[in-house]
């Protein structure tokens, strides 16, 4: 038995964390434990997430789900092996080291150990930046993205979960870029556009409906935090690469739009056995058949990176689409998926 816990249950992120580790198949008879503010005082998981109601039919009595007061000798107390962090990039910085030092394996949601170079991390604004414990942990962290790092995952004390918008982009992109196949004097547009629930659960003014509903809007033009992984994890340089994200009045979703010319002439066949061909071990991404795009509504609540491409008849311009749900694929699904690997079991167990 494996046991788990989860901090920061109370958003998006962790309430699916939540349900999927509830449902997994060899996790049976060994319940996540649920953590909330050191501060606080024990609450019934039903309180604050009704739809993980237990089955007494009330989820607030004897036995129910709780969230509990955080504590690192809480952890110790139940031999708690694996700690998911669904937390802010700085809390995560925080706690990382702490609970490397006391023997867990952690997979991180945030965005604070994702990022190899000094450089990319510096949109975050990180405290302990080049600290030497900050730089330790950084060694340590592995980008937790299976398809590409899956051996490393099952060997790592801590999988630094990808962000939603990077795992739709570097997935559509990494078998053409890894092949040679596109021409980056040309350069790369990724046009990416994301559900509400991507910014978080904290409501903010360009996340309120009177501002989201019946909208498109253009954010974070060549500023967005998730650059950096495109960067690192396909190996370009800023100039090769234009990536805007959009917010879309949808609650959960991402659909991203790649614009790519080819080094040399291909046919649609070339193109989808090399997309088959490298996500031949990869349960998760679906490989649409040449010429059929995915939508948003075929992945939205599944754990499914799905992925599609039209070519042009001249052979070189090729646009590919990538859809997956950023709080599944893009974030506890992902998450899920590492932790798979760091136990052993199938990688895909309870994802499909």
């Amino acid at each position: 038995m494996v046991q788990t816990a989860v901090m920061g249950v109370s958003g998006y992120a962790g309430m699916e964390l939540a349900r999927l580790l509830l449902r997994h198949p060899s996790l049976a008879g060994s319940r996540p434990l649920f953590l909330g503010r050191a501060e606080g005082i024990p609450e019934p998981l039903a309180a604050v997430h009704p739809q993980l109601m237990d089955n007494n039919g009330t989820g607030f009595g004897p036995g129910a789900l709780a969230i509990e007061p955080f504590s690192w000798e809480l952890l110790q107390s139940r031999g708690v092996k694996f700690l998911f962090l669904a937390t802010p990039h700085e809390q995560s910085r925080e706690w990382v080291p702490e609970a490397l030092d006391h023997g867990l394996r952690v997979i991180d949601l945030s965005g604070a150990w994702r990022l190899a170079e000094r450089a990319n991390r510096a949109v975050y604004k990180f405290s302990n930046e080049g600290s030497p414990i900050a730089a330790q942990v950084q060694t340590k962290a592995i980008y937790g993205m299976p398809e590409l790092h899956r051996d490393e995952i099952r060997k790592a004390d801590l999988a630094a979960n990808p962000g939603c918008y990077a795992t739709s982009i570097i997935l559509a992109l990494k078998p053409l870029i890894a092949a040679g196949w596109v021409d980056l004097d040309r350069g790369v547009v990724c046009d990416a556009k994301s559900g509400v629930s991507g910014a978080g659960k904290a409501p903010s003014a360009k996340t309120h409906f009177m501002h989201a509903a019946d909208n498109l809007s253009a954010y974070g033009l060549f500023s967005h935090r998730h650059t950096g992984e495109l960067l690192e994890q396909l190996d370009l340089a800023p100039e090769q690469i234009v990536f805007t994200p959009h917010l879309l009045p949808i609650p959960r979703g991402i659909l991203s739009t790649i614009y790519v010319w080819l080094t040399d002439l291909h046919q649609p066949s070339d193109v989808e056995a090399l997309y088959r061909s490298f996500f031949a071990e990869s349960p998760l991404v679906r490989v649409f058949p040449a010429g059929q795009l995915p939508q948003i509504q075929y992945s939205a609540n599944t754990n499914y990176c799905d992925i599609g491409f039209h070519l042009a008849d001249d052979g070189r311009r090729c646009v590919i689409v990538s859809c997956l749900d950023n709080l599944l694929k893009g974030a506890a699904g992902q998450a899920v998926q590492n932790f798979n690997l760091m136990c052993g079991f199938k990688e895909a167990e309870g994802l499909i």
